[in-house]
């Protein structure tokens, strides 16, 4: 992923707390010699501890093929990417320039953790996984707790496996046009702000904020 200094975190605290916000994203592990990688969508529950960068918790289904590539390459990176928008190039345009002649482009960010990936195997652990996992995506309860042979779960624990996977490198881009004049980054700051559609605020709200905070 390139990321231009504009473009860059300000600070570890910018994409620690974006992420402590998000638990989707693409789980890609190496393939074979030859072969792509294979990436698997997922929900997960990251916690800023131990360790540097924190940890990430989520699981698997037992014959999912990511577990053979993880035994060949425990290395893996999670990428997490939200609050993005399309922004027509007619409101990019220079001032003073055709409308036309405006370039598209996208505004998003991405934080792509880099991980050494760990798997959770006993009975024990993975409930306590799951558990932890649950009470991320589901404070309020509801669910039974997971406990190893106990209903209505435990004996489920058997078709998936656990994964930790420990953060060794953090790459984060906030992609909000922070090198366009003032004039262009008011513009469309309007324009996403009248459009209001799917993501448009919430990218708003990045471009505004990071031009706050110089």
């Amino acid at each position: 992923m390139l990321i231009h200094p504009w473009d860059a975190a300000r600070d570890e605290q910018e994409w620690r707390g974006w992420l402590t916000r998000h638990d989707f994203g693409h789980l890609a592990v190496n393939g074979a010699p030859g072969e792509p990688p294979w990436v698997q969508p997922t929900h997960f529950r990251y916690d800023p501890e131990p360790g540097p960068f924190g940890r990430v918790i989520t699981h698997l289904a037992r014959p999912n093929p990511l577990w053979r590539a993880l035994e060949t390459n425990p290395t893996v990176l999670l990428s997490v990417i939200d609050d993005y928008v399309h922004v027509p190039g007619h409101w990019t345009a220079p001032e003073g320039a055709p409308a036309e002649h405006g370039t598209p482009t996208s505004y998003y960010t991405a934080v792509q953790l880099r991980c050494t990936a760990h798997p959770v195997d006993t009975a024990e652990e993975k409930a306590a996984l799951l558990n932890r996992q649950v009470a991320h995506f589901q404070p309020e309860g509801g669910t039974a707790a997971v406990a190893p042979g106990g209903a209505p779960f435990g004996r489920l624990l058997s078709g998936i496996r656990g994964l930790e996977l420990e953060v060794v490198d953090v790459r984060a881009k906030f992609k909000y046009a922070g090198n366009k004049p003032q004039e262009v980054q008011d513009r469309v700051s309007a324009r996403l702000a009248e459009r209001a559609g799917p993501g448009d605020l919430r990218a708003r709200a990045h471009q505004q904020r990071r031009r706050t905070n110089g």
